[in-house]
């Protein structure tokens, strides 16, 4: 068997992953074999927005653009136009699945600070393709969500504090690795998707079976993706979703939900509370005692709804946003 050198670097963070970057591009060699597939960062090494249809070349960073999936398709950079996972494009997961499909061994993942879980889904395909996996140590994140949940998709190969993530790299790159590369259909389809590919039911079936969930992006249908790590969703449009994602967003629309009804509710106290005045002012007591006890009724409602949106608040937090 032909060997191969590990030369193929694909990194994903997202809130609290900036000054990590900073550190592992400071600190990486200008003459690194390996080309490195990033979100925007100052480096010693040459820094380029990617472009779509230009090749790969080693000692290179490709920033993705904003949206556009960066896929990495045989040796040449493609920005997706399909649909967007985990509420972005770019994702970290189609450009982790790219790499895995193009390069298998040959691939090393990395997952920095973020929240929720975009990448544990990705990086889970580069360790199924033969790739090397390494992940920011959850205690060392600014934001641990994203590694812990990379952590529970993958048995990653590292684990290392952000001032020791580039020596990592660094000692994997150019590594020989005879491990066969034998990428799945169901991971083809997936890449071709982020790319643009027209999904549809009978293509969708072929990964996922129904589930009795809607997209919350097209309403439509979300099907439950088989063997995936972790536990994901996609739509017939493509819009995918990991369940923590997917939870999250179903939370935010709740508590907006429950600030209409909250909103409602007390303009309806306030009206009947109105009613009430009217009545007591024309003589009609036992209707003024009527819409008096209506309005107090109104006014649990209001307060049990208030309420229940401060804890949905709570439980959510403020809205996550990639950095």
């Amino acid at each position: 068997m032909d060997q191969q050198h590990k030369d193929i670097v694909a990194i994903g963070g997202s809130a609290g992953s900036g000054e990590v970057l900073q550190t592992i591009l400071k600190n990486l060699p200008s003459n690194l074999p390996a080309s490195i597939f990033i979100t925007t960062i100052r480096s010693a090494l040459p820094v380029s927005t990617a472009i779509d249809g230009q090749p790969v070349e080693p000692g290179h960073v490709y920033v993705a653009p904003p949206d556009g999936h960066l896929l990495v398709i045989g040796d040449t950079i493609r920005l997706g136009v399909g649909p967007r996972e985990n509420m972005a494009r770019p994702a970290i997961d189609p450009m982790f699945r790219s790499v895995a499909l193009s390069f298998g061994p040959r691939a090393v993942g990395l997952v920095l600070s973020g929240m929720l879980d975009d990448g544990a889904a990705g990086l889970h395909a580069i360790k199924s393709c033969g790739g090397t996996t390494v992940v920011q140590h959850p205690l060392d994140a600014a934001s641990d969500e994203m590694p812990l949940a990379a952590l529970q998709a993958t048995e990653v190969d590292h684990v290392e504090r952000a001032d020791d993530l580039a020596s990592t790299i660094v000692d994997i790159v150019g590594t020989v690795t005879t491990a066969e590369h034998h990428p799945s259909d169901a991971l083809r389809l997936e890449v071709e998707i982020a790319a643009g590919r027209r999904l549809g039911s009978s293509e969708l079936q072929k990964i996922a079976d129904p589930s009795p969930m809607s997209c919350p992006h097209c309403q439509g249908v979300l099907s439950e993706v088989r063997d995936a790590r972790p536990l994901r969703y996609r739509c017939q449009i493509g819009h995918a979703y990991t369940a923590e994602s997917l939870a999250s967003h179903m939370i935010g629309h709740v508590g907006e939900a429950i600030r209409v009804a909250m909103r409602v509710m007390e303009e309806r106290v306030t009206l009947v509370e109105h009613m009430a005045r009217d009545a007591r002012t024309t003589g009609r007591k036992a209707v003024a005692e009527l819409y008096d006890a209506r309005a107090a009724e109104y006014r649990g409602y209001a307060e049990t709804l208030r309420n229940a949106a401060m804890t949905t608040l709570d439980t959510d937090g403020p809205a996550r946003m990639r950095e």
